[in-house]
C-alpha cells in the first residue's frame, strides 16, 4: 500500500490498496460523454511488434472509453509503415497513424519550417507534438492522454488512473502526471534517482526555494512519460524536440496552469520499460545525453524564470551537486539493503560521474548558446500563422492511412 503524504505544491492522488479499476473506468466511460478522451502514443518503429507494445495492444483491445488512439510513427520507411498498420488495425478502436518519415508529413514539416515554426528534428518531442495537432484537427476529443510504447508491466489500470483526474467532472485538474515505483531485482530509475532529484535540490541549495525548483521537486517521478491533459493546454503548451519532452512539459505546465489545476497520480505498484544503456564514453548516446538535455532543459528553463546562471554559479553546483548525490547514494544503498535488493555501487557512483560530466557539458551550451535549442511553436501560433495547417495535416494522415 502506498503512502498518503502530500508533497504540498501539486495534489499527489494515490494509489491506496487495490481500488479496482472496474468502476474507474465504468466513471470514465460516464465522463468520456461530456470529456471525450483520445490516446496518443508516440512510437518508433523498432517498437512495433516487441512484446512491451503486444501487451499494450493486448490490454487496448477491451478499454472502451477511449474515442481516439493516434499512433505516431518515427523511423518507417514504405514497408515498415505497411507493417505498422497491420500491427495496430488489431484495435478494435481504429487507430489513425501518423506516419512522420513518410513524404506527405515530410512536406508539411518542410512547410512550418519556410514560415519560421520549424517543429526540430525527429524525436520523442516532434511525435508526440504531431499527433496533439492531429487530435485537434480530427476535433473528437477533449482531452488527451499520452504514454510510452516501451511498458514491459502495463495494464488497464494504468491507464484509467491517469486519465481519471483530468476526465473527471468535479475535480478541476487540467494536467495529470503519472508517478511509480521502478524496481526489480535492484532499483531502477538512474538518471531520475541519480541526477534530477539530486540536480534540483543542489540547486535549491544555491539559489534558495524559488517557486520553479520546489515545484519540480514535488514531482515524484518528473522523467515518466504518462502525462494527460485537457485540450485547451495541448493548444497552448510549448514543448521540446528531443529527450527532454517531460522535464518541458512540467515546466510548461507550471507556466501555464494554476497550481491548483495541477496533480500527479499513482498508476501501478511497480512499472518496467527498456531500459538505456549509460552511453559511459559517448555523450551523443544513451543516458549520457539524455541527461544533457535534462540538464540543459532545467538550465534554460531557469534563466526564462529570471533566475542569474553565470559561471560562478555553474562551478559551486559541481560541488553542491556531488554532495547531494553522494548523500542520495547513501540513502539507496540502505533502501536496497532492507529490501534485499541488489546495489551495484560502482555501477551507481559510474553515473553519478557521467551526469556530472552531462551537467557541465550542458552548462557550457547554455554559456555559449544562451536560449539553446527553441521549444517547437504552440498548436495555437501555428494556426495563427497558417490558417489552413490543421485541415492540411488531416488530410494528409487520411491518405497515409488509406495507403495501401
Amino acid at each position: 500500500m502506498s503512502d498518503f503524504f502530500q508533497t504540498g505544491a501539486v495534489a499527489t492522488l494515490h494509489r491506496l490498496g487495490e481500488t479496482g479499476f472496474s468502476r474507474l473506468e465504468r466513471e470514465l466511460a460516464q465522463f468520456a460523454s461530456e470529456t471525450p478522451i483520445a490516446l496518443v502514443l508516440p512510437c518508433h518503429i523498432r517498437e512495433v511488434g516487441t512484446k512491451a507494445l503486444r501487451g499494450i495492444a493486448r490490454e487496448l483491445k477491451s478499454i472502451g472509453y477511449l474515442k481516439q488512439i493516434v499512433v505516431g510513427i518515427d523511423g518507417a520507411n514504405l514497408r515498415s509503415w505497411k507493417k505498422a498498420k497491420r500491427f495496430f488495425a488489431q484495435l478494435p478502436q481504429k487507430p489513425i497513424l501518423l506516419w512522420n518519415d513518410g513524404p506527405r508529413m515530410q512536406h508539411l514539416f518542410k512547410k512550418l519550417e519556410d514560415a519560421e515554426l520549424g517543429p526540430g528534428d525527429q524525436g520523442k518531442g516532434r511525435n508526440v507534438w504531431s499527433c496533439f495537432g492531429y487530435v485537434l484537427a480530427s476535433d473528437q476529443a477533449r482531452m488527451v492522454a499520452v504514454h510510452d510504447c516501451d511498458i514491459l508491466t502495463y495494464n488497464r489500470e494504468l491507464l484509467a488512473r491517469l486519465c481519471y483526474p483530468v476526465a473527471h467532472p468535479s475535480l478541476g485538474f487540467d494536467f495529470c502526471k503519472g508517478y511509480y515505483a521502478r524496481a526489480t531485482e535492484r532499483l531502477n530509475g538512474r538518471v531520475m534517482r541519480l541526477l534530477v532529484t539530486p540536480l534540483l535540490r543542489a540547486l535549491k541549495s544555491i539559489v534558495g526555494q524559488h517557486p520553479y525548483l520546489v515545484y519540480m521537486d514535488t514531482f515524484r517521478y518528473p522523467l515518466a512519460g504518462e502525462f494527460a491533459l485537457d485540450l485547451d493546454l495541448v493548444r497552448r503548451v510549448r514543448i521540446p524536440a528531443d529527450w527532454a519532452l517531460e522535464v518541458g512539459m512540467l515546466s510548461e505546465v507550471f507556466r501555464n496552469c494554476a497550481p491548483r489545476a495541477i496533480c500527479q497520480s499513482e498508476l501501478c505498484d511497480n512499472y518496467d520499460h527498456k531500459h538505456q544503456d549509460l552511453s559511459v564514453r559517448d555523450p551523443g548516446k544513451g543516458l549520457n545525453k539524455m541527461a544533457t538535455d535534462i540538464a540543459r532543459a532545467f538550465f534554460q528553463r531557469m534563466a526564462a524564470e529570471g533566475i542569474k546562471l553565470d559561471a560562478g554559479l555553474f562551478d559551486t553546483l559541481m560541488s553542491a551537486y556531488m554532495r547531494q548525490a553522494e548523500d542520495t547514494l547513501r540513502f539507496y544503498a540502505a533502501d536496497a539493503m532492507l529490501n534485499g535488493l541488489q546495489y551495484p555501487r560502482h555501477e551507481e557512483e559510474t553515473a553519478v560521474a557521467v551526469f556530472v560530466r552531462s551537467i557541465r557539458i550542458a552548462s557550457q551550451q547554455l554559456q555559449s548558446e544562451p536560449l539553446g535549442s527553441p521549444l517547437i511553436s504552440n498548436w495555437n501560433r501555428v494556426e495563427s500563422a497558417l490558417p489552413d495547417f490543421l485541415d492540411e495535416l488531416r488530410e494528409a494522415v487520411r491518405l497515409d492511412n488509406d495507403l495501401d
